[in-house]
């Protein structure tokens, strides 16, 4: 029934202070987990692996409550994988976040004049890694605030040597596979951090722009002219990129267009001729039906443009200016261009309308600028083949999304994806392994040069001198990798490879729960699927467990922009790391929901996480009564007294713990975290504070006139009490390691280097489950609070005492009852209790009482007119009574109103109903209650 080696001494109740002290407690735990390797794993360990490698965030960030909340998920999860004898590791890591601290360093030089060509790519770099080590560990410093049991031992960097070597051997392999390849294509440019930026990278907003339509001249031919039709007319959005155009589609089918296929038209403010062609994508029901071609600015213009074999004619530049093509808007800014354009086809006569026009307009995540569609020369990489391999493991359920809805939105992505552009414009990051063989080119870097891609600058010499002799002069891609590539890898990267036979790949990969965010499903965790999939031929983890978003006091998404965040640190100095976050788990209704936390901005307070930080001090306060009442003292297994010896409020709180015990490993398994949350704060806060502790205090009181059976009970209720509150500690461990960490220690005595979090879960005593039993003490203790409220309603004062009569025809409740008339006379101040069946309180004669129900129990409080004013209750319940009379008739009047029913808001229609059958029932009750006074 309890599994403890040997007999247990107690520390004493000193050795825990009267007052619990979040900040101080957690701050020394970290310390000492850290110091002692309390999470350093040996992957010649026993026990079976689980590993977790943290989503690493980016370098130049700071804790945030997404940060928080992610946290304390995965932090939950680790922790229990441990404390059930799994060889655990959990790796930390942050991103290198190339744009982000590019733009910051830029910031910086530009301040002081300068740019980065200034510096050039070396002294930039060096500087570069002097940020990264003053600031780049703020967020790991702030992460362990949180109590994160990684292995900071382990910690990885994106841009490590061991990280690097793996992104190079990564690109050599997939170029070798055909998978990487390099071309002019459209990208979407970001002009603001003059780099190519991918599809994910992108946000869509919607914003309030114009139509502008105007007219191309259609130059005369014999349709023309038979039709009567002397120009075209289109709309667009981007007038500027006119300049650029080099047709203009119809629908083949279109019949106001189809003769005129083939015809030209002249392009104004160019005057260049340009064709009309036909193509299916155009809609003919959409505006005039015509539509410009601009290959060189718009990705749908750029798939007509290589149907059609149409010349591509860029007119801007990668700063969002416009180039030579441009002619007389030359140097203007893209946006100074479009008023211009305008102007100039007003000007002619050719500007036909402009109408408001909402539409969405894709802008860089980074940059925050719209980007511009641009033909440029980057790497890519094959997606569809990669996608494929994906689609094929998802098929056989690999990895295992929670909840699963999300198994659909990862498997629609695959099926509908473009090629990835890889290469960035910017010199932090993982340069391209690249190198152009420049002597074959007049040492120029064009299109055409020639190039080699290899792991080093040795080897790619080496190859280079074997294709194209001693002579060659080569030179490195200037450019960087996304920073997702290097992100992709990061699941068997951190773990050793490409070295298959490194202990940590060996031993924990794959790993086996990602925890994340649902709004990175495409950026990192398809791409870590696909890169797992090509080059281990596995799914990186088993399960994706896909969390929802912290909301505001106002339910709105937290954002920068918005400025509506609330600061985790700031409440972890209020409240305690252990505070926030159990009440962030605890918030979780099912997997993958959101979770609003409220906040008082005016007092940076938050009535949610307060309440956490309450329920950390019950525990504190009923350990400080356990180790009062255990003081100093010896005591044997339960196993070893006669078990017949134990009280029915013994067996029901080894039936409650044993059932909590169960029900937890089961929603842990299965992430069911703010479940298992709440069904520990349930069992803590009432079944063993509220009732066992209220249950066992007359047992514990020491008294020189005990009997030998009294004092074996006492010795009894001491081991269970130890028991249930060791088991507890355990079990809430994942969830508020430090308090349970601290209270452990107090309880057990044990040095500090024995952790709580590296003990074994408690063992489930399935033989302790009695669901009769726990049933009947629910209604034992549903007695007691009606008792309780009889008396306030009677106003009695806790000194004077009554009695009490529970009236059951149930036999299990009434042994029940029998068993615990101490522990009710105590718990409810009452003179006496009597049992009664219904057929023995037939028997009794008539008396004043005021009476109440609980499921099948009644309860009955005779009236004793010599404590109670019998005058003054009666005029106490009249008033309740009129008082919910009138509110009956307020809320049927509301109900009753057509308007009032069919126009206000369906919940506070509902809420009205919901009041109105309370009121009703409060009325029978006073009404039952003044014929009791009779």
């Amino acid at each position: 029934m309890i599994e403890r080696a040997k007999t247990t001494k107690l520390s004493e109740a000193s050795g825990l202070p009267k007052t619990y002290d979040p900040v101080g407690t957690e701050n020394r735990w970290q310390k000492a987990w850290e110091e002692k390797g309390a999470f350093k794993p040996d992957p010649s360990a026993s026990g079976d692996p689980f590993s977790v490698v943290i989503p690493p965030p980016n370098v130049t960030g700071s804790l945030h409550m997404g940060h928080a909340f992610n946290t304390a998920l995965i932090d939950t999860v680790v922790r229990y994988k441990r404390l059930k004898g799994k060889n655990v590791l959990c790796l930390p890591g942050t991103d290198h976040a190339s744009i982000a601290v590019q733009t910051i360093l830029e910031r910086q030089l530009k301040e002081e004049g300068k740019n980065r060509r200034d510096l050039g790519r070396a002294s930039f770099l060096e500087k570069a890694w002097e940020w990264k080590e003053k600031s780049g560990g703020r967020i790991v410093d702030q992460l362990k605030r949180l109590g994160y049991s990684v292995d900071w031992s382990r910690e990885r960097f994106t841009l490590d040597e061991g990280l690097s070597k793996a992104v190079s051997e990564a690109f050599v392999r997939l170029h070798e596979k055909g998978l990487i390849y390099r071309g002019e294509y459209l990208v979407n440019w970001c002009p603001a951090s003059g780099s190519a930026v991918s599809d994910l990278e992108v946000e869509m907003k919607e914003v309030d722009g114009h139509l502008w339509h105007f007219r191309y001249p259609l130059v005369t031919s014999s349709v023309s002219s038979a039709k009567q039709i002397s120009y075209l007319e289109v709309a667009t959005t981007r007038p500027e990129t006119m300049l650029g155009d080099v047709a203009v589609a119809v629908n083949p089918s279109d019949e106001r267009y189809k003769d005129l296929i083939g015809e030209q038209l002249t392009l104004p403010l160019v005057g260049r001729t340009i064709p009309i062609i036909g193509d299916p994508h155009v809609d003919k029901d959409f505006g005039t039906g015509c539509v410009k071609v601009t290959p060189a600015h718009d990705p749908n213009d750029f798939e007509i443009g290589q149907r059609h074999d149409l010349p591509q004619i860029t007119v801007m530049t990668k700063k969002g200016t416009m180039n030579h093509n441009a002619g007389q808007f030359e140097g203007l800014d893209r946006f100074e261009a479009r008023e211009a354009v305008i102007d100039s086809l007003k000007e002619i006569g050719l500007l036909t309308k402009i109408e408001a026009y909402k539409h969405s307009v894709p802008f860089s995540d980074r940059g925050k600028v719209p980007v511009e569609p641009l033909l440029s020369t980057q790497w890519f990489v094959k997606m569809n083949p990669l996608a494929k391999r994906c689609s094929e493991f998802l098929e056989k359920g690999q990895p295992k999304f929670i909840p699963n809805r999300w198994s659909k939105v990862y498997r629609d992505w695959l099926t509908d994806i473009r090629d990835w552009c890889i290469s960035r414009q910017l010199w932090w990051g993982h340069r391209i392994p690249a190198w152009f063989v420049i002597s074959q080119t007049d040492n120029k870097v064009v299109n055409e040069t020639p190039y080699i891609v290899a792991r080093t600058e040795d080897e790619a010499k080496k190859l280079a001198r074997e294709q194209y002799g001693d002579s060659v002069k080569i030179e490195q891609d200037e450019d960087v990798l996304d920073t997702w590539f290097s992100s992709g890898l990061w699941p068997f990267s951190t773990l050793g490879w490409p070295d298959e036979t490194h202990p940590d790949f060996q031993r924990w990969y794959p790993t086996n729960t990602l925890v994340t965010g649902f709004d990175i499903i495409f950026f990192w965790v398809a791409r870590m699927t696909m890169m797992a999939g090509v080059f281990t031929e596995r799914m990186p983890f088993s399960d994706v467990y896909i969390h929802g978003l912290v909301r505001d006091e106002q339910n709105r998404k937290m954002s920068k922009s918005a400025g509506n965040g609330i600061d985790p640190l700031l409440l972890i100095e209020r409240y305690g790391t252990d505070a926030l976050r159990f009440a962030l788990v605890r918030e979780v209704a099912g997997a993958g929901q959101d979770i609003r936390l409220d906040f008082d901005r005016k007092n940076q307070t938050s009535v949610t996480v307060e309440a956490s930080r309450n329920f950390a001090n019950k525990l504190w306060n009923a350990t400080r009564f356990a180790l009062i009442n255990l003081e100093g003292q010896d005591f044997e297994n339960l196993e070893k007294y006669d078990l017949s010896k134990l009280q029915l409020s013994d067996k029901w709180i080894l039936s409650r713990l044993a059932r909590v015990n169960r029900e937890t490993v089961n929603r842990y398994e299965n992430y069911a975290l703010g479940e298992a949350a709440k069904g520990l704060y349930e069992f803590a806060w009432n079944d063993f504070c509220d009732w066992y502790l209220e249950l066992i205090k007359r047992r514990l009181n020491t008294s020189e006139n005990f009997s030998p059976d009294e004092l074996l009970d006492q010795k009894i209720a001491k081991s269970i009490l130890y028991k249930v509150l060791s088991d507890l500690l355990i079990m809430l461990h994942p969830l508020m390691p430090h308090l349970t960490e601290e209270l452990w220690h107090g309880l057990t005595g044990l040095a500090e280097d024995q952790f709580l979090a590296l003990q074994p879960w408690p063992k489930l005593n399935e033989q302790d489950l009695n669901i009769d039993l726990e049933s009947s003490f629910s209604d034992l203790f549903a007695s007691i609070r009606l008792i309780r409220n009889l008396r306030a309603v009677a106003g009695l004062k806790p000194s004077q005492k009554v009695p009490v009569m529970l009236v059951s025809g149930k036999e299990v409740l009434q042994n029940t009852l029998k068993t615990s008339i101490n522990d009710i006379a105590v718990l409810t101040k009452a003179k006496e209790v009597q049992i009664l069946s219904p057929e023995e309180a037939k028997l009794l004669p008539s008396m004043k009482a005021l009476a109440g129900v609980s499921g099948e129990l009644e309860v009955v409080l005779p009236i004793d007119e010599g404590l109670i004013d019998i005058a003054s209750l009666r005029s106490r319940l009249e008033k309740d009574l009129n008082k919910a009379q009138k509110e009956i008739e307020s809320l049927s009047g509301r109900l009753a109103n057509k308007n009032f029913v069919d126009k206000a808001p369906k919940e506070v229609v509902e809420e009205c109903r919901a009041n109105l059958t309370e009121s009703e029932a409060q009325v029978r009750l006073v009404k039952e209650r003044l014929m009791g006074l009779d």
